[in-house]
C-alpha cells in the first residue's frame, strides 16, 4: 500500500469517535510479553476496514511480514547511497563477467520454530519463485545451488548485474521445512508465519494484530517489544487517534502538516519524496482490458488536462512535487532523465486545447452533453480508490472536475482496501489511483522492471504483480534485458537504454503521471527514540515501506531506555 499525504475535511464525527473507542480497546488488550503499552508501538498503515489474515511475503494483498517476520539477505537503503547492510547474508561478490553471484550466509540463525536456517532455505525460496510467475515480482531468472550450509552460488545465462540488489534485498527467505508442503504457495495466506526476523506474530483479529519481539533473533531481541497494527475507518480517524495519543506512528495526512509539533505535542514529522503518484490504467486490450482507457489518446488527453498544481494543493497540502513522464526520480535522477523526451517534466498547469486536439485526432467527438464519444462509447471512466484514503479521494474528485472541462467524465469508485487490491491485481478496473515505488536502490531500472516489464504482468483475471497496467512493449523489454546485464558503472551505455524506455513510456503512458509524492510520517518522539529524520535517513520513514519498517522497529527504544 502506498499512501502519501491523505487529508479530507468531511467526516462524520460519530464515526471518528467510534473508531477511537475501538482503538482504546485494542490498546488495552495489547499487553503481553512487552509489559504493557509503554513498550508497544501502535501503528496505523491506513488500513480502512478489517484486516484479512495474510502474511505471505509474496502476496500483493499481504498485511505484514517482509522485514519483520521474513528477512532478506541484505538491506538496501532506497534513500541514501551506502553499502548494503548484512542480514541473513554477510558477504556477496560477482564473478568477472556478471554471470555468477556468490553469497555467504550468517551462521547459527534459527527459524522462529527453532529449526536451523541454512543455504537450502535460500535455494528453495529462489527455486519456488522461479516456478511461480505470480510470486516472482523481481523477474528472477537465475539458478541457485547450495555449496554448503552457509554458501550459495547463483548462476545466470547472461550477465545479470542488476539482479544483485533484487535477489539480495527484495526476496524474503522462507523455511523449506514448512513451505515445501504448501500446495499453492502463491495463494496461501500463511496465517501462522515462521520466519527468521526480529518479530513473530502474537495474535490476529480483523480490527488489529500484534507482532512481538523474537527472543531468539540472531541480532538479539529488539528493545521494542511489541508492534500493534490497527484498522480504522480512514484518514480522519487516524488523525483523531494521533491527536488523542492513541497511535504512535502513521504515514499519512493530518491537518496543517507543516505544524505537527505544535498541533500534536510529543510528535514530530518527516517528509521525503519517494513514490510516484499515478493513475494506473488497464491499458492492454490484447490482455483483456476493456474501456476507453485502452486508447493511448485518452491516456494522453488526461495527462494534459490535469491541473497538477491544484491537485497538489487541495489533496496533498503542497507536499507533492513534479514528476517526469519517463518515471525517473526527479530529485535523485536528474542526470538520467532522457533528453529525447518531448517533456522532461509533466506540466503542472492544464492544457485543455492540446487534450482536445489529441482526442479529436484519434476520432473522438464531443457530444451535446459535453462528453467525448467514439463508436457509440462515451469517454466515461471510473477510478478505483480505497474508502477512507481521503487525500486520494480528494485528488480523484479534483481531477474529475478538471477533466469535465476537457469532455472526460471521471467517477470515483470507493471500496475497502482488500477489494481494491484484489481488483488492481486481477485487472478488474479502468483506472486506479496509486503509486509506483522504487527498487532496492534509487536506480530507475527497478521501477521499470517492476511496473513496465512483460515478465511481471498477466492477462485480466490473472494476478499481475506488480505490472498492474498489463503493459507490454517489446522495445522496453529488450532495453530492460540490456540494462540487466550492463554494469551500473557503465553510465553511457546504460543511458541509451534509459532513453528507449523513457520515450516509450511517454508515448504509451500506461500509467498516467500525477505527482511525485511527499511521503509524510508523524511519529511519537516523546514515547520512543531512534526515529529516522531528514538528517539521518537510515531507512525509508514510512510505516508501510517494507523492509524499511523493520529497520526502524529494530532501532526504536522506549524513551528513557
Amino acid at each position: 500500500m502506498f499512501q502519501q499525504a491523505r487529508r479530507r475535511r468531511t467526516r462524520v464525527a460519530a464515526a471518528g469517535m467510534a473508531a477511537l473507542a475501538l482503538l482504546a480497546t485494542a490498546c488495552s488488550q495489547s499487553g503481553g510479553s512487552g509489559g504493557g503499552r509503554d513498550e508497544t508501538l501502535v501503528v496505523f498503515t491506513g488500513q480502512a476496514g478489517d484486516y484479512q489474515a495474510n502474511f505471505n511475503p509474496f502476496s500483493p494483498t499481504l498485511n505484514e511480514g517482509p522485514g519483520t517476520i521474513f528477512e532478506s539477505l541484505f538491506y538496501f537503503n532506497q534513500v541514501r547511497d551506502e553499502p548494503a547492510k548484512p542480514l541473513l547474508g554477510t558477504e556477496y561478490s560477482w564473478n568477472a563477467d556478471g554471470t555468477e553471484l556468490s553469497i555467504t550466509l550468517r551462521d547459527g540463525v534459527k527459524w522462529s520454530d527453532g529449526e536451523a536456517f541454512t543455504a537450502d532455505d535460500v535455494v528453495f525460496t529462489l527455486d519456488m519463485i522461479s516456478r511461480h510467475k505470480e510470486m516472482n515480482s523481481t523477474g528472477y531468472q537465475g539458478k541457485a545451488e547450495a555449496v554448503d550450509d552457509t554458501h550459495v552460488k547463483i548462476t545466470f545465462d547472461e550477465p545479470s548485474y542488476m539482479e544483485g540488489p533484487q535477489i539480495l534485498g527484495k526476496v524474503f527467505i522462507v523455511p523449506e521445512h514448512i513451505w515445501k508442503d504448501i500446495e499453492e504457495p502463491a495463494k496461501d495466506t500463511v496465517t501462522k508465519p515462521v520466519g527468521t526476523g526480529p518479530y513473530t506474530l502474537a495474535d490476529f483479529k480483523g480490527q488489529a494484530f500484534t507482532l512481538k519481539a523474537n527472543p531468539g533473533y540472531w541480532d538479539g531481541e529488539p528493545a521494542l517489544k511489541q508492534v500493534r497494527y490497527i484498522a480504522l475507518s480512514g484518514n480522519q480517524a487516524g488523525a483523531d487517534a494521533l491527536k488523542a495519543k492513541k497511535i504512535d506512528w502513521q504515514t499519512g495526512p493530518v491537518p496543517d502538516m507543516r505544524n505537527v509539533e505544535k498541533n500534536y505535542p510529543g510528535y514530530k514529522a518527516v517528509t521525503v519524496p519517494l513514490n510516484q503518484t499515478v493513475l494506473i490504467t488497464c491499458s492492454n486490450a490484447d490482455l483483456g482490458c476493456k474501456g476507453p482507457q485502452t486508447d493511448p489518446a485518452v491516456r494522453k488527453a488526461i495527462y494534459y488536462a490535469l491541473d497538477r498544481t491544484q491537485v497538489n494543493s487541495l489533496a496533498f497540502q503542497d507536499t507533492g512535487s513534479q514528476i517526469s513522464p519517463g518515471f525517473v526520480p526527479v530529485e535523485s535522477g536528474k542526470e538520467i532523465i532522457s533528453g529525447k523526451l518531448k517533456e522532461s517534466l509533466a506540466p503542472m498547469e492544464p492544457n485543455a486545447s492540446r487534450a482536445a486536439r489529441i482526442l479529436e485526432d484519434a476520432g473522438w467527438r464531443k457530444g451535446s452533453d459535453g462528453v467525448y464519444a467514439k463508436g457509440g462509447q462515451k469517454l466515461a471512466l471510473t477510478v478505483r480508490v480505497v474508502s477512507g484514503w481521503t487525500d486520494y479521494i480528494t485528488a480523484v474528485d479534483t481531477m474529475a472536475e478538471q477533466l469535465k472541462k476537457a469532455g472526460i467524465k471521471l467517477t470515483a469508485q470507493q471500496s475497502s482496501w482488500n477489494e481494491w487490491s484484489e481488483a488492481r491485481g486481477q485487472g478488474d478496473y479502468q483506472l486506479v489511483i496509486d503509486a509506483l515505488y522504487p527498487g532496492p536502490t534509487p536506480d530507475p531500472y527497478y521501477t521499470y522492471s517492476y511496473f513496465f516489464s512483460t515478465e511481471t504482468t498477466a492477462k485480466v483475471g490473472e494476478a499481475a504483480n506488480p505490472n498492474f497496467a498489463r503493459y507490454s512493449n517489446p522495445e522496453v523489454d529488450k532495453a530492460l534485458r540490456e540494462l540487466k546485464k550492463t554494469s551500473p558503472e557503465a553510465a553511457d551505455r546504460r543511458q541509451a537504454h534509459y532513453d528507449t524506455i523513457q520515450t516509450a513510456l511517454e508515448e504509451d503512458m500506461p500509467y498516467i503521471p500525477v505527482l511525485t509524492a511527499g511521503t509524510t510520517s508523524e511519529y511519537h518522539d516523546e514515547k520512543f527514540s531512534g526515529w529516522p529524520t531528514e538528517y539521518n535517513l537510515y531507512a525509508v520513514p514510512a510505516v508501510w515501506s517494507r523492509p524499511d519498517q523493520a529497520q526502524i522497529y529494530k532501532a526504536l527504544k522506549p524513551a528513557g531506555k
